[in-house]
């Protein structure tokens, strides 16, 4: 039998617990309870039938639902049916009055704002993994790349709080989203509430009366309008907010397979002391970890054109062909960002800076980028500004061929020798401003102020 790597390889325990078909069917007989409980407020179902639900809630038994399933076609009414079984005073009035997705819908909403404070609780870790290694390194300098090529220097901390400005963006929006997940609410068949009012007729309770007493049972808020499901654009709102974070833990990923790449080596992910990289040539150390990410990443961003066309081709008060699509895309992009996450967790707090490497690629392309220093200081001296250029080009010209043939950068020492830059600066002058490791800027407090603010924010 196939088994769904999402069932077993990814995502953690927790995770794949909420998306079981064992909680889905808890969840459901939660609702069907709490629906009892109201029509018993309302006079139509008697304590005894209300407390007989309640006392096999739990009794889940999947195989004669799946047995009962296999004969009618229809799981929800499979699942009522074994429910019922079960219960011989209240299981005659079990799904009185409601439409599946007056369970499933409210269900499925419960799970997502489950799996969203799971998602929330471990990006929060891994900001405050983000936070430590910012301040651990905010006064590293090394090289930045624009294009892939070499620009000017950072610090390795600042590069790290790039990501994490991001990652706490995500952070508020996903609180803001589950915060604000409705359920369907108790409407039935197209969304009038017809047949709530036909047996809340002569009662004390009104159908939004029920609705109301139910949703607040289940702590969960309902829209005020929906037809047959609750509008599935919230489920591309869901699936587009994951696609997001997706995309900026990719960046993270995809970044530090090319910094642990020859030719850069500035940073690996951890690697264990008996991990195989590869079972033909046993010295590599491959960054499976960082393209397990992004490979995973990818998949997320795959799954809103699905929601998209479900919310969009939605035909009238309801069609079923989301029902299949949904059984899969809701589930697995929250356990595919679960295993990210707790992926990316590990990579930074078991990163492997190599400060030898930064230092390296700083000597080598440094200096190009301190010319910048040396232009501006001698113009500010009294230089000319378009002849101290040209001189500053020349001279680059004649180092870029010293260090594609892999020898030290000359540079410095051109540039130390040249009368034009000597007429303005002196040699201790042109030395200092030379030494790009210092020429970065703001770079180590804003790195600090972003750790700062992940610890103020991030509980």
């Amino acid at each position: 039998m196939y088994t769904s790597p999402f069932s077993t390889r990814y995502g953690s325990p927790e995770m794949r617990a909420l998306w079981s078909d064992e909680y889905r069917r808890r969840l459901w007989r939660r609702i069907w309870v709490a629906l009892a409980e109201s029509q018993q407020a309302a006079g139509l179902v008697s304590a005894e039938q209300a407390a007989d639900l309640r006392a096999r809630a739990e009794s889940i038994n999947i195989p004669r639902a799946l047995e009962i399933e296999e004969e009618i076609g229809h799981d929800v009414m499979a699942e009522v049916k074994t429910f019922a079984e079960q219960c011989p005073v209240g299981g005659g009035i079990i799904h009185w009055g409601a439409t599946s997705a007056d369970i499933t819908d409210n269900a499925d909403v419960l799970r997502q704002r489950e799996a969203f404070t799971l998602t929330a609780d471990r990006l929060a870790k891994l900001l405050l993994a983000f936070a430590g290694r910012i301040e651990q390194t905010r006064d590293l300098p090394c090289m930045a790349y624009t294009h892939l090529q070499p620009a000017e220097p950072t610090t390795f901390g600042y590069r790290l709080a790039v990501y994490a400005q991001d990652l706490l963006t995500h952070h508020n929006a996903l609180i803001g989203l589950r915060d604000n997940l409705r359920g369907k609410g108790l409407k039935g068949a197209v969304g009038t509430q017809a047949s709530y009012a036909d047996i809340l007729d002569g009662t004390p309770l009104s159908p939004n009366e029920l609705e109301s007493k139910v949703m607040s049972s289940l702590g969960l808020a309902a829209h005020t309008i929906a037809a047959q499901t609750y509008p599935r654009a919230q489920d591309f709102s869901v699936l587009s907010a994951l696609a997001g974070l997706a995309a900026s833990l990719h960046k993270f990923a995809f970044d530090l397979r090319v910094l642990q790449s020859v030719g850069f080596g500035e940073a690996a992910e951890p690697f264990g002391e008996k991990q195989v990289g590869s079972s033909a040539m046993p010295f590599k150390r491959n960054p499976v970890n960082t393209e397990k990410i992004c490979s995973l990443a990818r998949f997320i961003a795959s799954l809103p054109q699905v929601a998209w066309g479900n919310a969009a081709e939605s035909l009238l008060e309801r069609t079923l062909d989301d029902s299949a699509n949904r059984r899969a895309i809701l589930p697995e992009a929250f356990i595919a960002m679960d295993e990210i996450l707790i992926t990316a967790k590990r990579i930074v707090e078991g990163l492997r800076i190599d400060e030898a490497a930064c230092a390296r690629n700083l000597e080598k392309h440094g200096p190009f980028a301190a010319t910048e220093r040396v232009l501006m200081a001698a113009v500010k001296a009294g230089g000319d500004r378009q002849r101290l250029h040209e001189r500053l080009r020349e001279h680059s010209l004649k180092a870029w061929e010293a260090v594609r043939a892999d020898k030290p950068n000359p540079l410095a020492a051109l540039i130390a020798a040249d009368q034009h830059f000597l007429r303005y600066l002196q040699p201790q002058k042109l030395k200092a401003l030379m030494d790009a490791r210092d020429y970065v800027g703001t770079a180590r407090e804003r790195a600090g102020l972003m750790a700062k603010q992940i610890r103020e924010r991030v509980k």
